[in-house]
């Protein structure tokens, strides 16, 4: 079938997917060509969180177009979900695949020579079943000869998660990121990510288990678990399996050695995980808990299930139990009807307490959520002022959390070197996920004991290499 290329957007989730849609393509014999411009298909996964993403996909469409018009272009993920007919028009694009079709992507490839050839106009194709696909079901309809044709339905149809039975992970680098649960049931008002992932979906308890088994057998030594609302794992499953319950049985039945969870709700953050995650060194003490807004009067808005108060006796209780713990949030700013005031309480709200890095999201409307219609949208200069307030207080909580780890020996887990800048140092990253910079070149993928002794920009330094090697050798071992 020749050669491919997946180039990602958005987020752990989108990631793991694309890793699965690679793992595919390799089992049919497709060779992964080294970019973009080398691939006879370039398959791009989207993101369409914010406008800024949809925009972002565009002009990735418009740059492979241009650099090689022979490329054929798939465009998957979130946004194809959302606007297949609106990226079917853009030039270059040949192939439109929906979140609910997105399993059949290795079938189509084979397909699309053929489909050119009889110049196909929206009918379903004939692919002969595997066995791990969904079956093609309101396929949408060219408007125009001059559109890519388009496979995508109802994404409410599908009752399992959409990678199923086959998982990513190797496509991911050094930290596999497993997805173990996709959808969600909640309705934020800003959000449009339920209505291009669907309902809540889990992997059964045995499927997660194999599957880290198998990632733990091939080497990988750091797993992340992932998903669209990963607390809610297991609800949907009968009998019904708590996130809780999964973590225990990872811990007891596989050997990963260390296991990381990333995006969870603050509600589905417990006394009793917390209090999981200090008792045992094989999972990361890192939690990543969406906090959008600290005003009660905006997370109310929002329909988010929790106000400040609930969120931060979270953060003490993981500062009390794990007081080097990395704890990241979301923020949004600039939602509707947001006040000076609004703004103010929730740069208080992280100023005051334990946060060590944030990812701000300046508010963008998404076609059919409820916000998008509220009263009080806010000019974009005044949102793009109040972003650059909490980057910058961002940017001092995660300084401030850095200075605190000198002295402190840290686990950290070497990453893939650059050859034209790691000439004589290796990237690492720590359980409490910050980056570090190790004075030896050193393979991928080993961890290593290492006291921090300063900071340079955004990274931790750590002693000289005399004084790593016997941790690199336990380590390696």
């Amino acid at each position: 079938m020749g050669t491919f290329f997946i180039q990602q957007f958005g987020c752990r989730a989108t990631q793991a997917d694309g890793a699965a849609i690679e793992r595919q393509l390799r089992q049919q014999g497709c060779a992964l060509a080294p970019d973009s411009s080398t691939a006879d298909v370039v398959v791009l996964n989207t993101c369409t969180v914010t406008a800024a993403a949809d925009a972002q996909a565009r002009d990735a469409i418009r740059k492979i177009h241009a650099a090689n018009p022979a490329t054929r272009i798939l465009v998957t993920g979130c946004y194809a979900q959302r606007a297949p007919e609106e990226i079917a028009a853009l030039p270059g694009v040949s192939f439109v695949v929906g979140n609910s079709h997105k399993p059949q992507i290795p079938r189509l490839l084979h397909s699309i020579s053929t489909v050119f050839e009889n110049q196909f106009a929206g009918a379903e194709l004939a692919c002969p079943d595997d066995g791990g696909a969904p079956p093609a079901r309101s396929v949408h309809e060219n408007v125009s000869l001059n559109s890519a044709p388009i496979l995508s339905g109802n994404i409410f149809e599908l009752t399992e998660v959409l990678v199923a039975p086959v998982l990513g992970g190797e496509g991911n680098h050094t930290r596999p990121t497993l997805k173990i649960q996709d959808g969600c049931n909640s309705r934020c008002s800003f959000c449009v990510i339920p209505f291009v992932r669907g309902k809540s979906r889990s992997l059964p308890p045995q499927t997660v288990l194999s599957e880290i088994q198998r990632l733990a057998d091939s080497g990988f030594r750091e797993i992340v678990l992932s998903g669209i609302n990963l607390g809610t794992y297991g609800r949907d499953l009968t009998p019904r399996v708590e996130f809780l319950d999964l973590l225990r049985r990872i811990l007891d039945d596989t050997s990963v050695q260390r296991l990381r969870i990333s995006s969870i709700e603050p509600l589905d953050v417990t006394r009793d995980l917390i209090d999981f995650l200090a008792s045992n060194n094989r999972i990361a003490p890192h939690f990543h808990m969406p906090l959008q807004s600290a005003s009660d009067r905006i997370l109310a808005a929002m329909h988010r299930w929790y106000r400040a108060e609930h969120y931060a006796r979270r953060l003490e209780l993981i500062h009390d139990r794990l007081p080097n713990a990395a704890i990241g949030a979301d923020v949004i700013t600039g939602f509707p009807g947001e006040t000076e005031a609004d703004q103010a309480a929730t740069l208080d709200f992280i100023a005051e307490r334990p946060f060590t890095y944030l990812h701000v999201f300046s508010y963008s409307q998404r076609p059919g959520t409820k916000a998008a219609s509220l009263p009080g949208q806010l000019p974009g200069q005044v949102i793009k002022k109040r972003a650059r307030e909490l980057r910058s207080l961002a940017d001092s909580k995660s300084a401030e959390f850095r200075r605190a780890q000198i002295g402190r020996t840290l686990r950290v887990l070497t990453l893939r070197r650059d050859p034209a800048v790691d000439l004589d140092s290796t990237p690492a990253l720590s359980e409490n996920y910050l980056q570090v910079r190790l004075p030896v070149a050193l393979p991928p993928n080993q961890f290593v004991d290492a006291t921090v002794t300063q900071i340079d920009d955004k990274q931790l330094l750590v002693a000289p290499a005399e004084s790593l090697s016997l941790a690199v050798a336990g380590a390696c071992s």
